[in-house]
């Protein structure tokens, strides 16, 4: 069975393409079981449901949470983001809804605090300056959670940047405003007590939200997940479309030590199409209640 548990929609996040398209799409490539895991948002799930079912894949409730984490001995002790997957949650579940609400709404006040300290930078370099009208176009322009890439995105429609990766190196890094504090214990609680699991998302991925922000080092990465994120987990990611075999075999190793689930995806936001690329075992489809 081919397996992708970690996909991100254009309907509720930031992916490429919207939930029937994710579903249209998995089903060309014979995915047995999917699960769209858009950040910080379950709007999607049950449409997701429904369409998986009808078109014959099992399907997994999911989310991508953003967490806020430090440790005192890495990073000077500054917070930094991980991700965490929940699954098999109730998706009607009213306590991770209305949270979820609060930090989507939060978002949108993040954004506009972001273009007001791009505008500080804009009249040092005599650059017209956003207007609310370009805030209501950014937003327009966001089919899911409105996050940085998004204004990155209208930067380079208006000239201003000719890449998405000169916008966040020119204006977003400098400019940023801190997420919304959601720390790992929370998280959990949100998760579990919708009745799912929650899972370490890529925590060695070296070019997202992860452990590598503290350290390189696989061994000290899981001495930190041991100290201070364990006890509020069910599971790590060990299979990703950004994992070398090295990561993926010492989170394997990590998972069996500690009885958690091991879950696997593409990460996949559809730039390029990534889903069902990564080889997930089958045993891994044995571990989930799907539809």
């Amino acid at each position: 069975m081919i397996i992708d548990l970690h996909i991100h929609s254009k309907s509720c996040s930031d992916g490429n393409l919207t939930v029937e398209e994710i579903v249209k799409e998995a089903k060309i490539r014979n995915i047995g079981l999917i699960s769209i895991t858009d950040h910080d948002s379950i709007g999607c799930q049950e449409k997701a449901m429904a369409l998986a079912r009808k078109n014959g894949i099992r399907y997994v409730s999911g989310v991508e949470l953003n967490v806020t984490f430090s440790h005192p001995r890495y990073h000077n002790g500054k917070s930094i983001s991980l991700d965490f997957l929940g699954y098999q949650f109730d998706v009607k579940d009213k306590g991770l809804k209305n949270r979820l609400q609060r930090i989507g709404k939060y978002r949108e006040e993040r954004a506009a605090r972001i273009l007001d300290k791009i505008n500080v930078e804009f009249e040092k370099e005599g650059i017209e300056r956003l207007t609310r009208n370009d805030l209501r176009a950014i937003r327009d322009s966001v089919d899911g959670a409105f996050g940085r890439p998004h204004i990155a995105n209208y930067l380079v429609r208006k000239g201003i940047v000719r890449t998405k990766q000169e916008a966040f190196d020119k204006y977003l890094v400098k400019c940023d405003v801190p997420k919304y504090p959601l720390y790992v214990g929370e998280a959990s609680r949100l998760v579990r007590n919708a009745g799912g699991i929650i899972v370490l998302a890529h925590p060695n991925d070296p070019h997202g939200t992860s452990l590598v922000r503290l350290t390189k080092s696989l061994h000290k990465q899981t001495e930190i997940i041991e100290e201070s994120i364990l006890r509020y987990i069910d599971g790590v990611e060990c299979w990703h479309s950004r994992n070398d075999a090295l990561t993926t075999n010492h989170y394997i190793k990590f998972a069996k030590k500690h009885g958690l689930i091991m879950t696997g995806g593409s990460d996949c936001h559809q730039k390029p199409i990534l889903m069902g690329t990564v080889k997930v075992p089958g045993y891994v489809a044995d571990q989930f209640n799907s539809e």
